[in-house]
């Protein structure tokens, strides 16, 4: 049986291994702050502050107690006592020509018998390159058509609304999958859901350090730099105003400084930024936009 201990258990393993694949890539040391819920549970925050990584986190959490009323409202929820437990990564890098990932992976349970999965894995490049946005979202379509072929549109749409900065008008970076609710039905048993979980978990190390090895080293120079910290203060938006995942966290108490672990140690906003007509921004901006196949058709 697939308990909510082994869950939490397995995903402890995943940052394991995660933390284990970046220290190994990038040649620097995560730090560890495990730290405990005043409500119940606690967690592993992980921050790295390395050589090719300028800040990222990889966070791991199992929290519990009774669900706060915000959430319950928000979910459309009884009150009850609640668990939930997942990793979370947000990693942005030194060089602007490598991109920002994040990944979420996460299981709720509520004592009366009502669970389900969540997750996804979306990439912000700075500059958005043709080749690494098909490559990328092949990785998640593979993943995503070992379970069933219906996963990738869907999990790709529900992406490209959700990682979408409506005051912006234009798309986070070039999205990826997102899915929330993932409960057993008559196709699917809450083992064939966690699977699918787990492999989502385990693509990220392959997908993300290709990326990573070909770009960290590339010369850069104060223009793009410059460029990489308007397009994190974009980010800062995203996560700060719409972010349900934040949101989340602040509102079950959890702990702020692993909560805003997302968020890029330096970011600049321009005010009213107009990218020069013919460069590499405007090209990128052009393609921040939903329902893009990146795949087939770019």
């Amino acid at each position: 049986m697939l308990t909510k201990e082994i869950i939490a258990n397995k995903f402890k393993d995943l940052q394991d291994d995660i933390c284990h694949q970046l220290e190994q890539a990038d040649g620097s040391s995560f730090h560890e702050d495990a730290w405990e819920r005043p409500g119940g549970g606690g967690g592993r925050t992980r921050i790295i502050q390395g050589k090719h990584i300028e800040k990222g986190g990889v966070n791991f959490s199992a929290v519990e107690g009774d669900l706060p009323e915000k959430i319950s409202k928000a979910l459309n929820l009884p009150k009850s006592q609640f668990f939930a437990t997942g990793v979370s990564i947000v990693l942005h890098p030194s060089n602007p020509f490598v991109p920002i990932i994040h990944m979420n992976v996460r299981y709720f349970e509520m004592d009366n018998g009502t669970w389900w999965f969540g997750g996804g894995i979306d990439l912000t490049p700075h500059y958005i390159n043709k080749e690494e946005a098909r490559f990328f979202h092949h990785q998640l379509k593979n993943t995503c058509d070992k379970h069933h072929f219906e996963y990738y549109p869907k999990f790709k749409k529900w992406a490209d609304d959700y990682f979408y900065i409506k005051h912006r008008k234009e798309t986070r970076g070039i999205g990826g999958i997102f899915f929330d609710r993932l409960s057993e039905n008559d196709a699917f048993t809450k083992e064939q859901r966690f699977d699918f979980v787990w492999d989502v978990g385990n693509s990220f190390c392959p997908t993300y350090l290709h990326l990573f090895l070909n770009n960290k080293e590339k010369p850069f120079s104060d223009e793009h730099k410059n460029w990489q910290y308007l397009r994190r203060g974009r980010y800062v938006e995203f996560n700060l105003v719409w972010d349900k995942g934040t949101k989340f966290g602040l509102d079950t108490d959890g702990r702020t400084e692993s909560i805003l672990m997302s968020l890029p140690a330096t970011a600049n906003w321009v005010y009213n930024y107009q990218a020069a007509k013919g460069s590499r921004e405007e090209q990128t901006l052009f393609q921040l936009k939903k329902d893009i196949d990146w795949i087939n058709k770019i």
